[in-house]
């Protein structure tokens, strides 16, 4: 399975590509968010794009009819504490299921994803398993009353099945969810490890240190570990890097001494800025095949990011591990769609 993410409020800056659903069996538009007051959450999707989720599901199937189409709901811009205080009440978490499944229906939606980043706290966790087994009954339900095929339900999760010691409901997600998109990025990054250069999605641990190793492979394992099916779990891939600020412009490998971040903000930059910088700086680009990542540097810049080479071999992962397959957020910070196209052409 390979799932694509279109981020609605990037839509203009980077025109989606129709021919891409060729490539796909799941699409999905991002983000619904949750409104109301504190307890009574409804999903309602940004006034300002509402407009292209109505016509999404019609758009993409344009020129393949069989690709579904996900909703999805939450993000890692959205606030955490809206999903806990929804999730901590019966009555909330009614209003906030009901309102999906309206959603998703009167958009042609045929399913629902939700990215909680991240349940917090032991009590997070257990609402958020119970959540989930409200929803899958509810769907059900739906869909006998309403004699269409049940809503598919998907979530993305930590990269591991416990979040800072605090384990998922393995038994629920399992029983309640379709698939798991695990979000196998972001264990690097300058604003929460400033120091030292490093992957962001490495899929193997080359940490300097043997303390706080982390990567995809690790992540799938303890899925894997904590009684989560293999087939169920669906490798996540970032059209993404971050750049650092380099300390000695001569010392520029994997884990170098670093300052914070070289650009502004968290210093994320999607593969379309990154081979503009490439370009333009006439960066040398490294591949390291024990990381299963890409970096490239140019004066006391430096990027880690993964580029086709990295996603090839981290579809390959997925494919000979057996898991469901892999997705990418997100499709539109791809460089010409040659991130897009490397899934497919890998997987077979």
């Amino acid at each position: 399975m390979f799932t694509m993410a279109m981020a609605m409020a990037y839509s203009k800056k980077y025109p989606f590509v129709i021919s891409l659903v060729l490539l796909v069996l799941h699409f999905h538009a991002s983000s619904a968010a949750m409104k109301g007051g504190y307890w009574f959450r409804e999903i309602r999707i940004p006034s300002a794009n509402a407009a292209q989720f109505s016509t999404f599901t019609q758009t993409v199937q344009q020129k393949n009819p069989s690709v579904k189409t996900l909703l999805s709901i939450g993000g890692g811009a959205s606030n955490p504490s809206t999903f806990s205080s929804m999730a901590s009440q019966a009555s909330s978490r009614k209003t906030f299921i009901d309102s999906s499944i309206q959603v998703a229906r009167s958009n042609n939606f045929h399913g629902i994803d939700v990215d909680w980043e991240y349940p917090s706290s032991l009590s997070d966790m257990s609402n958020y398993g119970i959540l989930l087994r409200e929803w899958r009954s509810a769907l059900v339900s739906e869909a006998r009353t309403s004699g269409k095929a049940a809503l598919f339900l998907a979530a993305a999760v930590f990269y591991s099945s416990s979040y800072h010691s605090l384990p998922y409901d393995v038994q629920a997600l399992s029983e309640s969810l379709d698939w798991l998109n695990v979000m196998a990025y972001d264990f690097y990054g300058p604003l929460w490890y400033p120091n030292r250069t490093a992957p962001p999605a490495a899929l193997y641990a080359v940490n300097h240190s043997a303390a706080n190793q982390v990567s995809g492979d690790i992540g799938i394992r303890a899925w894997i570990g904590s009684g989560m099916a293999a087939n169920k779990l669906v490798l996540g891939l970032p059209f993404y890097g971050y750049a650092w600020r380099l300390l000695n412009v001569n010392n520029n490998g994997l884990f170098a001494p670093a300052n914070g971040s070289a650009f502004a903000g968290d210093g994320s930059i999607g593969y379309n800025g990154i081979r503009a910088f490439i370009s333009q700086n006439r960066a040398p680009c490294v591949y390291n095949s024990s990381a299963v990542s890409n970096y490239c540097y140019s004066g006391t810049t430096w990027i880690g990011y993964d580029d086709v080479q990295s996603i090839s071999t981290k579809v390959t992962y997925a494919k000979t591990n057996k898991l469901c397959g892999h997705f990418v957020w997100h499709v539109g910070a791809d460089y010409n769609w040659v991130l897009s196209q490397t899934p497919y052409q890998t997987w077979g």
